[in-house]
This record gives structure tokens, sequence and C-alpha cells, in this order.
């Protein structure tokens, strides 16, 4: 049961709730993550307390953000939360709501801004929004200021992907994003935190497709739908036990098993078009051929991208450690069939390099996140307007 925090400001009770929490720390700089796991922490420390005062509140927060983060994170939540001002954003059907740090913050990540950029932004601009007063603005007066500031701390093209972004959320088609690559480069990862930014709640894994057929299509039926993708050629027709590895009987047996996921795929694809919603597909399946048998992309806009890991070792560790989150047998599965998944992303990457696919290498997660960011926006760019009279009109 949620507890009572009483503001001694106004004497005003107010249940404590993990994710108001959650989003002020996310405010103040911290990511999802960590700030999730603080709150959860703080919850339970103040669970057999009937009532806390914001003061001693602030105090726990406090002396848990010592641990883990730095000073001047320590100092901006502490700013944000003596400061209670609340500033309504007014849209052009007078709809109002409260400006909300979080997510501004979001929508600068989306137009491609890092973690550190994107809390800098967002905090001038509230703080800017306080010193002159201002409990209301209009939607397009504050992505003007936004707009203005970008190309004053910045520059020029992370002001126009600004615009682009906003000007295809005022346009409400639905996004669709594909991810591509072989076992380890962090697919499902990349995809939870890109959506996290986008807003994005539909995620599905080509893996989970894969799963579902199995269930409906028996082995006897079709025995290369029930082995990895790294290893599907050893179940094609005429291939014996003793038969050796080659680049052409991996790239044989993956092609087999993606064309037929490739029939589920097109029909979730399909799906989220017609309802106009926005949709995450992920996994070694997506083969770049798959952006050819899509319907009309007058109603959608498709972002393909493939990750990669362009070092062995690299890769090597991200399997092994795989056998932290996983049963241990998985990854050592992993690492014994590791010259095919190794040859399968070469595949897989000269693939997107023949079909215009961007390829991103994820050997920094952040810096991974930022340079898919960057290849929709720069999807977006022929699509939406970047004039700030059109986008933001005064």
């Amino acid at each position: 049961m949620s507890k009572t925090i009483v503001k001694n400001s106004e004497g005003m009770q107010t249940p404590f709730l993990r994710g108001i929490l959650t989003s002020s720390l996310m405010d103040a700089g911290i990511e999802f993550d960590l700030a999730y796991y603080l709150a959860s922490k703080i919850r339970q420390q103040i669970n057999d307390k009937q009532q806390i005062t914001t003061s001693e509140l602030r105090e726990i927060v406090t002396s848990k953000l010592k641990d883990v983060v730095t000073e001047d994170i320590i100092e901006r939540f502490i700013s944000a939360a003596s400061n209670t001002s609340t500033i309504m954003v007014t849209n052009d059907e007078k709809d109002s709501v409260p400006f909300s740090r979080s997510q501004h913050r979001l929508c600068m990540e989306s137009s491609g801004l890092s973690s550190d950029e994107s809390n800098s932004i967002t905090l001038t601009i509230y703080n800017n929004l306080l010193a002159r007063g201002s409990s209301e603005i209009s939607s397009n007066e504050l992505g003007r200021m936004t707009y203005q500031l970008l190309l004053s701390e910045l520059d020029e093209n992370v002001a126009k992907r600004y615009l682009i972004w906003s000007d295809f959320l005022h346009s409400g088609r639905p996004l669709i994003i594909l991810i591509g690559g072989t076992a380890g480069v962090g697919k499902s990862t990349i995809a939870t935190e890109v959506g996290h930014r986008f807003g994005i709640v539909r995620t599905q894994s080509t893996d989970m497709l894969r799963e579902v057929m199995r269930i409906m299509t028996p082995q006897r039926l079709s025995p290369v739908l029930h082995t990895s993708s790294y290893n599907a050629w050893k179940a094609q027709p005429g291939i014996g036990a003793d038969e050796p590895m080659t680049e052409q009987l991996v790239v044989d047996g993956y092609l087999r098993q993606a064309e037929l996921i490739s029939v589920a795929c097109e029909a979730i694809l399909n799906r989220a078009i017609k309802e106009q919603v926005s949709l995450i597909l992920e996994g070694v399946h997506f083969h770049p051929a798959l952006l050819e048998i899509l319907p009309n992309m007058d109603s959608a806009i498709i972002a393909p991208v493939m990750l990669s890991v362009l070092k062995a070792g690299k890769l090597k560790e991200r399997l092994k450690g795989r056998g932290q989150e996983v049963q241990e047998r998985r990854a050592k599965r992993y690492l014994e069939h590791f010259s095919e998944i190794w040859e399968l992303q070469s595949f897989l990457m000269a693939e997107a390099d023949r079909y215009n696919v961007p390829i991103v290498s994820n050997i920094n997660k952040e810096r991974a996140i930022q340079d898919v960011m960057k290849n929709i926006n720069d999807i977006l760019f022929p699509y939406f307007s970047y004039d700030i009279d059109e986008v933001f009109p005064a």
C-alpha cells in the first residue's frame, strides 16, 4: 500500500508513488533503470512509515544518490524537488497539461541528442520558464523556445532534427522500426531503449514468432523451423550429419528459416500499418529483403537498421555474458557455434549494405542507441518539415 507524504509548505497529503519519484530522478538526469531501482529501494525503506514529510523523503533520496551519482545530479534533484512550481502547456485545442521535464528530455533524445545534452537543454528551458515567472505557455511557444536554444547551444542540424521529429509527432503517422542482427549484438536491449525514448509500446521479437510457428508446425514437416538461425543449414534436405560447415550452407539455412518466418513478420507489420500504430520488430530474421514485400509506405514510416559487433572478441564476450541472463548451457551453445554466428553476421551486414539499410556498431550501448535514433531521424528527413513557422506557428 502507498504511504502518505505530507507537504510541509501547504500541509497537503499525497500518496507516495514510485513512478512519480522515478520520473523526478529521471528529470535530474538519471537513466530509467537506475531511477526505477532507486525508487523501488526507497519505497521498501519507508514501507513501515505511516507518514513522512517531503523534507524527510528528500534526505532519504539524497543519501541514496550519494553512492551512485555525481554531485551535480544530486543538486539538480534537490533544486527541482524544492521548487514545486507548475507550468501549464496549452495546445492549439486549448487543452492544458503540466510541463513534463522527463517528456521534454525524451523528445530531445528522440531528436538524436545524447542524455547529457538532453538533460542540459531541458533544465535550461525549465529554469528559463521559472525565471520569467511563467505559469502557462503555448506548445508552439515552447517549441520555438526549444528550437532557438538548440540553435544557439548546439548547431543547426540538431535544431532541424528537432523540428522534423516534432512535425512527425504532429502528423500522427506510425513509425515502424526494424532492427536486425545476429545473436549477441544487443537487438532486444536496443529495441527496448529506443522504444522507451520514442514512446513506442509495441515491440515484437521474431524469435517469439518462430516459437509460435514451431508450436503450429510439427518438426517432421518443417525441420529447418525447429533449429537456431545459425545452424538451420543442418536441417536442410540432403545435408548429412558429417557435412562440414561452409559460409554458403549457413546462409542458405538462414534464408530458408527467415523466409518461413517472414510470413508472420509481414502479417504483424501489415496489422500495425492498418491500425496506424507504431511498432518495433526486432530479431535475426529481419532480412533486408523483407522491405520489398511491405505494403504501400504512404501511411507509415519504415525505419530499418542492422546492428553489429565488429570485433570477434567483443561478440564472444557478449555471448558469454548471456550465461548471466539465460541458462548457462545456452551461452555455451552460442560459443560452440561462434563460427556460424560470425559468418551469419558478415552476410547480414553485406545484405544491409546492398539494400541501403544503415549499419550500427554496438560496442557502446549509449552510443549505439544515439546512432540508431539519428539514423531514424535521417529517414524522417525527406517526409517532414524543418521550417520553424510551419512546425510551430507564431
